[in-house]
């Protein structure tokens, strides 16, 4: 098992910049759609109570699941990532519908707008703050496999392009004086929105359900396949890994010549376990190997079905 407990101490200070900067967001919005009017202003203000919202419980989540395994959860508390996603994806989900139903009444009660030089250079420098605090989100959550930072950054990309389109509607509506095109702008801004809380939703239902990444299938398939090339083990089956951010869980059973000792069958699998370590590089990699005789179909009579020719589930060697 490879560990980095230090992978958090470059995590937390960007969670905690993001913190503190979705507080800033949501009193310079509110301050310039108070001085505006602007429903598309006030849309982008909506979204940052629920970007600060689901801020704040992206930062409990990303402390918490680094709290070590305990009696009640023997496998850690990571998978809490998910569960941050989801409910960002949720709130923002809200957000979108707070917008759109905001737009609408602006329409039909007809939408005045202030003071709308102000409310642009407003917009356009918390925009910029959230573009170098969205980037650098994303990259640090790539870079350690944390779905929680990843799912933050992009819900602040979602803030950043939705205060760029309120620039360019409040900008058309001081060119051209058409005042009905800034609640348009906030619907059509508020259906993007919708869309981004359909992928991190989708993300969140993806991890609960331990679906498995294809590539990373395909690379721990192509690793065991070689070591049967090769000799170095007889074959293998009942493959099976889930990964819980950057943790990742992988089992399998591996068949020997039925001559080898116990030693030798262990010394061989931990070839093969430090090889897929190097697969994985700056993750924890748990492997949970189970050695058998090649006549494993003898050993395992009247407990297991027999092999089918998936490697995911049956015999492969």
């Amino acid at each position: 098992m490879h560990v980095h407990p230090t992978e958090t101490d470059y995590q937390r200070p960007v969670m905690l910049a993001s913190l503190m900067i979705s507080f800033l967001m949501l009193g310079g919005k509110l301050y310039a759609y108070f001085i505006t009017g602007s429903s598309a202003i006030l849309s982008d203000a909506l979204e940052s109570v629920i970007h600060l919202a689901a801020t704040g419980f992206a930062a409990f989540s990303l402390w918490y699941s680094t709290q070590p395994p305990d009696e009640k959860h023997p496998y850690g508390h990571g998978k809490i990532a998910y569960f941050s996603s989801g409910f960002e994806g949720g709130l923002i989900l809200i957000a979108a519908l707070a917008i759109i139903y905001s737009a609408v009444a602006s329409l039909i009660r007809g939408p005045e707008i202030h003071s709308i030089g102000a409310g642009l250079w407003i917009t356009a420098a918390l925009a910029v703050v959230n573009l170098f605090l969205g980037w650098a989100l994303v990259h640090t959550g790539k870079k350690h496999n944390s779905f929680i930072l990843i799912a933050n950054g992009y819900h602040v990309f979602t803030d950043m392009w939705t205060s760029f389109g309120v620039i360019v509607g409040l900008f058309l509506v001081w060119l051209t004086g058409k005042v009905w095109l800034d609640p348009v702008l906030a619907i059509f801004l508020g259906l993007n929105i919708l869309w981004t809380s359909k992928s991190l939703i989708k993300n969140a239902v993806s991890g609960l359900m331990e679906a498995a990444n294809p590539e990373e299938t395909a690379q721990i398939i192509a690793l065991l396949n070689d070591a049967v090339e090769t000799g170095v083990i007889r074959g293998y089956h009942q493959l099976r890994h889930r990964r819980i951010s950057n943790q990742v869980y992988i089992e399998y059973h591996m068949t020997f010549p039925i001559e080898d000792s116990i030693q030798r069958a262990h010394d061989k699998s931990h070839g093969v376990e430090d090889a897929i370590h190097q697969l994985f590089i700056g993750d924890s990699v748990i492997v949970t190997a189970h050695l058998e005789p090649d006549l494993h179909s003898e050993a395992h009579k009247n407990r297991f079905p027999e092999p089918s020719t998936d490697p995911l589930l049956g015999d492969k060697g």
